[in-house]
Parts: C-alpha cells; structure tokens; sequence
C-alpha cells in the first residue's frame, strides 16, 4: 500500500447532518491527506454521504463502539501520521496544522480544551478529576485525557493498537500508553464548536462512574504499583493506628490489626507482582508491535 503523508480518521455515528461539510473543509484546506470515515453501523446515510464528498469509507455492519471505529481506521490508514477527530462539527479542520506542527518533534500532540469549552461544568469538573489520576500515574501532566481530537505517529498508534478499547475510553488508553512506552506527548489549546445536531451521548452521572472504573483499570493496567501502593500503605496506616488505640484502651494487639497490616503486605506484594508483568508486556510490545 502506497503511504501519504497524513491519514484523518472520523469515527462516526449517525453524522450524516455533519459529515458532508466536515470531509469537504477537510479537503479545500489538506487536498493531499487522506481523509478515512469508519461507519461504525449508522442507521441513517452517513457512509452514502461521506463517500459522496470524497472519504474513503469504511463501514462496521453494526455499531460496535468509537474505539472500534478508531482501530478500524488504524488498520487501514496509509498515512505516516494519523489525526483523530470527531465527525460531528466539534473539531475545526483548520486546527489539524496545529496539530502537525509539533510533529515529529513530539509523538502525540492533542488538542487540549478549556474548562469553558466543554459541555457543562459537571462534566469539566470529571474531566479535571480524571486528568489528576491520570496525571499521577503517569509522573506527567496530563491537561486532556478524554480529548478525541490528537495526531499520532503511525507506527506508535500501531503498536498500542491491541490495548485500545472498543468504546470511548481509547484517549485514555493511548495516552497512557504513549506515556508507559516512553514517548513525548505535546498539549496545544483548542476551539471546540457546539454539536451540529443532536446531543452527546455521554450522561454526565450515569456515565461518569462507568469511566472511573474503565481510567482506573487502564490506569492500573499501565503503572498498577501506582496505584496499589497507596492502598498499601493506607492499610498500614490504619493498622498502626488500631494497634496504638487498642494498646492504649486493653494493652493488647488485636486481630483486626494484624488482619490490617497482613492486607497491606498482601496489596504491595500484589502491586510489585503487577508491575513486573506490566514491565513484560511492555517490552514485548516494542519488539512485537503490529506491522505492515
């Protein structure tokens, strides 16, 4: 397969309001790129429409998730660097040369938005609480972690591509594995428009305990010592304090001290255990990667 120079993936859904002059600005403005929509099982004419404005356009017989969609678009892209975007009017196209500006001086640059630019201030509030867990984890500041709109390296992308969900938690995923692996990312500030049409699909509340869950399996999938360790040591704290509570009240070292701090031992030794194998997988990962 001949290589271009940038491939832009659109994951969309039902966008057939949108797409069309989405694809078509994309292309007055990069006429060189490649410009790929993956039709993640639309019921309505999205992938007619994109392919009528001049997308390549890969379609999922049904809907399978914005992750899938971004996998898909990995697989099938030609380019050396690959934008992500949305596909419902929320990503300005003049802003992909911003992106591609800092490459390949970076390996990811993400467009990072305001807390002002985001849907409301519940969802910006989650964000921020997000970005802190993410941000210690990973020993690195991360402004944006849920950001859909990012260049990556090709083959960087390609070889995290077997960690990256099917749903809409694949920024984290990749954020995160950038970070794991060693690569530099770069945060640039952005413009993000209203929706065209139609509303998020994201429910603040109902949605937002689902993604704690989903950062903090991905989070303990990339740097689980991180997060053990001070579940560890909070054990340990309690432990200590139980025991100088019931020494000072009955003289004695009780059971449900010693069950404290047997647990503490019991989560370090489950987090140095989870480090080596991520440590392995990591490796592995480098000589292993996917290829064409």
């Amino acid at each position: 397969m001949k290589r271009t120079d940038v491939s832009i993936i659109i994951p969309a859904y039902n966008e057939a309001a949108t797409i069309r002059e989405v694809v078509k600005k994309i292309k007055t403005i990069y006429p060189g790129f490649e410009i790929i929509v993956v039709n993640d099982g639309s019921t309505d004419n999205t992938a007619e429409v994109a392919a009528e404005s001049g997308a390549i356009v890969y379609s999922h017989p049904y809907n399978i998730g914005n992750g899938a969609a971004i996998k898909s678009g990995i697989r099938i892209a030609s380019g050396e660097v690959l934008v992500f975007m949305d596909g419902d009017g929320q990503h300005r196209p003049e802003d992909i040369s911003e992106l591609l500006k800092y490459l390949p001086d970076y390996d990811m640059v993400v467009g990072s938005r305001t807390r002002q630019k985001q849907a409301s201030l519940i969802r910006a509030l989650g964000n921020w609480v997000f970005n802190w867990f993410a941000s210690y984890v990973a020993k690195f500041k991360v402004e944006d972690l849920t950001s859909g709109f990012r260049a990556v390296k090709a083959e960087i992308a390609q070889k995290l591509l077997y960690l990256l969900p099917n749903q809409y938690s694949y920024p984290t995923t990749i954020t995160l594995g950038v970070l794991r692996s060693g690569r530099s990312i770069k945060y640039i500030p952005i413009d993000v428009q209203r929706r065209k049409q139609g509303t998020s699909e994201i429910k603040a509340f109902r949605d937002g305990i689902r993604f704690f869950i989903i950062i903090t399996k991905i989070c303990t999938l990339f740097s689980p010592l991180r997060v053990f360790l001070p579940i560890s040591f909070l054990f340990f704290i309690m432990g200590i304090s139980y025991y100088i509570f019931t020494y000072i009240t009955a003289n004695r070292f009780t059971n449900m001290s010693a069950l404290l701090f047997s647990t503490s031992i019991i989560i370090f030794m489950m987090g140095l255990v989870s480090e080596q194998i991520c440590q392995m997988r990591f490796e592995r990962s480098e000589t292993d990667g996917y290829h064409r």
